[in-house]
């Protein structure tokens, strides 16, 4: 494992509304995954946190990931040196979040955030 950036617990599903019910159904109802109390639809997935997002924008689903670091700005310059597309306009960070939003070479959205910040 990397000192500098290694994978998080948060996997968010974006979907389109047509398909936003059905898929939260499909993981409370038929899966029976546990859901985890909050504002937003998100599940236990083993060690994983899945988020349920809809997304009006979206005409299909997409999975995001997330990377952890002990230091955001030291993991933006180690990225941006490895010529990894910076996504910051995608959607917006909570207001303290020390973070970035990037693309892996298949064209993924990862979260790119600082550990032990929310």
């Amino acid at each position: 494992m990397s000192d500098l950036i290694w994978g998080g617990v948060d996997v968010a599903m974006k979907v389109p509304p047509h398909q936003y019910d059905a898929t939260v159904s499909f993981y409370r109802d038929v899966v029976k995954l546990r859901e985890i109390e909050g504002n937003d639809i998100s599940f236990e997935l083993g060690p994983i946190r899945l988020w349920i997002d809809k997304v009006p924008a979206m005409s299909q689903a997409e999975l995001w990931l997330e990377f952890l670091t002990p230091d955001f700005d030291r993991a933006a310059e180690h990225l941006e040196k490895a010529d990894v597309p910076r996504c910051d306009l995608i959607e917006p960070l909570p207001p303290g979040l020390r973070g970035g939003w990037i693309l892996n070479p298949a064209g993924i959205v990862h979260l790119v955030r600082e550990m032990g910040r929310d």
